[in-house]
Formats: C-alpha cells, structure tokens, sequence
C-alpha cells in the first residue's frame, strides 16, 4: 500500500453524501459503510532524543552544506519511521544558541562551524524537521537547555550577539563551562521568552526539558566540589529579607521556572505537550535500596514536586541502569516513579539504548520496553540517543521491529489538554487511474480542528493492519492490485484523541457480503504491500560516529549522570 500527499478531495468526494455512499470498484465487488469494529488502537510512545550539542547526533559535524545537512536530517528521520517511533526529542538550543532563525540568540556553531553564521544556502533546520518528521507521521519537541551559555567542546569564537557578550552579568563561569544565573529575575524571563518565541512560531509538537538545571558539581584541582557561583543574586534576595537556605532558595528559583514555563505554554497553545527529562533517582533511598547522585541537594531540582504538581505533561526521568543493578535498579526506579504521579500525567522513562556495544546487549533495552508496557504505570520509553538506531548497532532496530515495535504506535492520548475525539472522515473508494493504476481508498477531513495523523486499519484474509499516515495524507493504494475485505480510517487530533473510525466493507455485486475468513488466516505476502510515500527523499547511510564522548559518560554503578547533551 502507498500514500499520496492530500490531493483536493472536495470534487472527487463531492457526490458522497458521506462514507457509507456506494462506490463500485470493480465489476466484482462494491463497499458500504459498516459496523465490523477494527482493533483498538496501540497506544505507547516511542521518542528518541536527537542531539545537536557537540554534533552528537546531528548534523555529523559542523560546516557541512545545507543539502547535506538535510540528507542526514532526512535520513534519521527515515530510519526513526521505519522503525515505528513517534515522536523525536530535537535539541535546537544547546547553549544560549539557536538551531532555528531566531532574533535573540545567534546561531548554532554546531550547524557551520561558527557561532552566528546562519546555514549556506540559508535555510531554518526546525523549520525543516517539523516538515519532515510531520510526513512521517512523527511528532517533534523541541529540546532547550534553559540556563546552560556554553558547552566545554567548542568550535571557535563566540558571536558578539551570545549572552555573555550582551548580558555578561547574568552569566557565570563554572568549571569549563558558562552558565545562565537561575537565580536571577532577568535570566528566567529572557529563558521563557526564547522557548516561547519558538512555541509562538513554529509547530511544534511539544517543549521538552533535560535534566540541566543547576549544573552537575564542578570539582577543583584537588577533587574538592565546587559551589555555584550565585552570589549577587544570593546577596540580593537576602538584601530584600530573604529566610530560606541558600538550597531551598536555589530550588525555589528551578520550581518557579518549570511552574511558569507549564503556564506559558498553555497559555500560547494549549496541545503543545511540556515534558522533562530530570536524574533517574530524585533521592537516595527513594525507594529504599537506590544509591547515587542526590538530585534534589546537588542539581536543586525537586522533580518528584514538578511531577506531584502536574507542572508538566509527561516526565522522562533518566533510568539509564539495567535490570539487575541493584544500586540504580531499573525496575525499582521505574515503580518508583509511577507511584508518584499523582495527577495522573504520562510517565515515558528514558532509556540507554547508546550503551548498546560497550555495556548493554540489545537484550537489555528490549527488556526494559518490555517491562515498561508490562508495568501499567509507563506509556512508552524515550532511546538516548537516536544513534543506536540510526546504525541500527548489533541489530537493535531489526529486533525492536521483530518483537516490542512490531505493531504501529499511536501516542498516548494527553486526556488533561483535550478529552474530545475530532469528527470521523468521510472515506470512499479510489477508482484506478491512468497515473495510478492500482485500486485504493480517499479520505477527507470533517474535523474543525487541525489534525495530527490517521490511523488506517484494513483486515485482508482475516488478518488486521494498522498503519499510521501524515495529516498530509488522503488517499491510498494497495499496489498488488487487490483491495482488502474491510478497510478503516480514523482521525488523530493533536492530543492524540482518535475518532470513531469509518469503516467500508467490500460485498459481491450481487449485494451478498464477502464470508469472514477465520482469525488465524494469514495475509498474503504479496497482497498488500505498503510502500513509503511519495513526498519522502530516500534515505541515505547513517553517519558513524561514536555514541557519545568518553568525557561524557560516567559509571552507571556510580548513580552519576551518564551524558552530557
């Protein structure tokens, strides 16, 4: 089966007063509307980060040209529909940068080698990925580091246009870094205005947070840990009659910016989902047994709070250790975790697909998703990072789709931001044409709302398909020329709510309907064949370069961070 992009529907569906109208498709058979129920939709998020930060995962290094640069975009993105995710997690601030056309911050070295100089020929990569991913059916969050000013691996000079040389007292030097000052008034305010500039402007399906609030602790030459250094801002709060610690106080400032943020963004655009990304353990002993980083003391970050708030749409905490670590225990974590959402918001664990080929098999992460659509409490996973999968490294992609992905996903539905299903489409039979020669379906919209995919199901011989189309798409065709004995469309809103789907079942001429094959029939390889479609690029060979940095990672025993994006 192939797609077509939207073709102007309102002359051929003109003459049906809706999708039960009859429509002859051959000299055989007909279809009318029908009650038969397809299969309800599976639910789960399959997201994978894509980092820009120190050309981790895109672009593969700096100074590449535009159309090699959307090559490599297409071709992830090409990989991650192929292997049934959707969503992409995509860093387009790394460090008071900008991997989009943005009239507050400069440019991304990462993109051509130098802070501030714009893509040759110009082009806007967000804008470009949102497209791309859209026809793949994916979503796209856009990824911010709120207060990180600049990575420790760069690239050259900083753009006179950078924070820190427009707005140096905000910014401190910490280890080999820079930082924006979260306890300054004037650093939240400019950090929400960047992320919702971009909320305002572009389509994006979400705003998405990593675990970068405070940073991790710097340590000197002697190994001694380091404080932050917050002081003007600390001395100023305690000029005006501040009483907390100076913990609670830093902890205050990182509550105050993910409450406002969650406000902000619903304020611009209500389905636009909010989500973190914190430290897989909040506190040691929480739940009695993990060890390792604390991070509500060293990061100030009070995550169980956000979550217990529902300052947020989904929480992704950082579950990088395996199964059987007893220190960091996954399935510890991930039980953890779901008991502590209390607003009932989605819970879409982050896992270490990178460590496939130095520490985990691929074993380890399809038991993990495993566990995770076994547990009742999670609703799919996040892979740090989409390298894995772009080299398909030691097969995971062919056993994910082999086994936990072998079905097509719908994201969960965000119940909270918007609890009504959009209209059913109006679907009719697609008579072959000379430039299309094969028989098919055309859909039509009667939603009043934008949508986000459609979810198209067909039984043939007894078996059930599902497939997941673009909102761009409106027809279909089923390439080995035969058409299957029920075919089903339902719309996908930008929630994830589905409508109830219009079903079309073929009959005899004579008007007797088609006998039901038993369930255990199965499809005829060669009988329905989907095929990509038509607006998509090939995809080109993946980029190999290493996971990550050594630089980046840590022990997983040691409860540490475990990447630096």
């Amino acid at each position: 089966m192939s797609t077509h992009p939207i073709p102007r529907l309102a002359a051929r569906l003109a003459s049906l007063a809706a999708a039960a109208a009859l429509a002859i498709v051959s000299d055989a058979a007909t279809y009318v509307s029908s009650t038969e129920a397809p299969p309800a939709p599976n639910r789960e998020f399959r997201g994978a980060w894509v980092a820009t930060v120190n050309n981790i995962d895109w672009p593969s290094r700096p100074g590449l040209s535009t159309s090699q640069q959307q090559q490599e975009l297409i071709g992830l993105l090409n990989q991650a529909a192929r292997l049934q995710l959707n969503a992409i997690l995509f860093q387009v601030r790394p460090a008071c940068d900008a991997l989009y056309e943005s009239r507050f911050e400069p440019w991304s070295e990462y993109l051509t080698g130098t802070m501030g100089q714009a893509p040759n020929p110009p082009y806007d990569p967000l804008a470009f990925a949102i497209r791309e991913a859209h026809q793949r059916g994916l979503e796209l969050h856009a990824w911010f580091n709120p207060f990180r000013a600049r990575y420790h691996l760069t690239q050259g000079p900083v753009s006179s246009r950078h924070i820190s040389k427009t707005k140096p007292q905000w910014v401190r030097s910490y280890g080999k870094y820079l930082w924006l000052d979260p306890g300054d008034p004037g650093v939240q305010e400019y950090s929400l205005k960047v992320i919702l500039d971009v909320v305002k402007r572009y389509d994006v399906d979400g705003v998405h947070m990593d675990d970068y609030f405070y940073p991790y602790k710097e340590k000197d030459a002697k190994g001694h840990p380091q404080d932050f250094p917050d002081g003007p801002s600390w001395k100023r709060y305690m000029a005006q009659g501040g009483r907390l610690s100076r913990d609670d106080w830093r902890r205050l400032q990182v509550d105050n910016f993910v409450r406002k943020l969650y406000a902000s963004v619903k304020s611009q655009k209500p389905h636009v989902k909010v989500g973190i990304s914190p430290f897989g353990i909040w506190r040691p002993g929480n739940p009695v047994g993990i060890e390792g980083l604390d991070s509500y003391k060293e990061l100030y970050a009070d995550s169980r709070k956000w979550w217990n708030e529902g300052w947020m749409d989904y929480m992704a905490p950082q579950l990088y250790w395996p199964i059987d670590s007893r220190e960091q225990s996954f399935p510890a974590l991930l039980k953890w975790w779901g008991e502590q959402n209390l607003r009932h918001r989605h819970l879409f664990p982050g896992i270490n697909t990178a460590n496939i080929g130095t520490r985990y098999a691929p074993s380890e992460i399809l038991n993990e998703i495993g566990m995770v659509q076994r547990s009742g409490s999670a609703a799919g996973v996040a892979h740090w990072s989409i390298k894995a999968l772009l080299q398909n490294r030691q097969g995971i992609g062919d056993q994910l789709l082999g086994s936990v992905y072998r079905d097509v996903a719908l994201t969960p539905v965000f119940s909270w931001l918007d609890n009504r299903p959009p209209a059913s489409p109006a679907v009719a039979p697609l008579l072959p044409q000379p430039a299309s020669p094969s028989p098919g379906f055309a859909w039509q919209s009667k939603a009043s709302e934008p949508l986000q995919s459609w979810l198209v199901q067909y039984r043939d011989k007894g078996r059930w398909q599902s497939k997941v189309f673009s909102a761009q798409v409106g027809s279909c065709v089923f390439q080995s020329g035969e058409l299957p004995e029920v075919f089903s469309v339902r719309a996908v809103d930008r929630c994830g709510n589905a409508s109830v789907p219009t079903v079309l079942s073929r009959q005899e001429a004579q008007g007797s309907a088609l006998p039901s094959p038993p369930a255990s029939a199965s499809a005829s390889a060669s009988a329905v064949r989907p095929a990509a479609a038509t607006t998509r690029a090939p995809a080109p060979s993946p980029p190999t370069r290493p996971a990550a940095r050594p630089d980046s990672q840590s022990s997983d025993r040691s409860g540490g961070r475990t990447r630096a994006p």
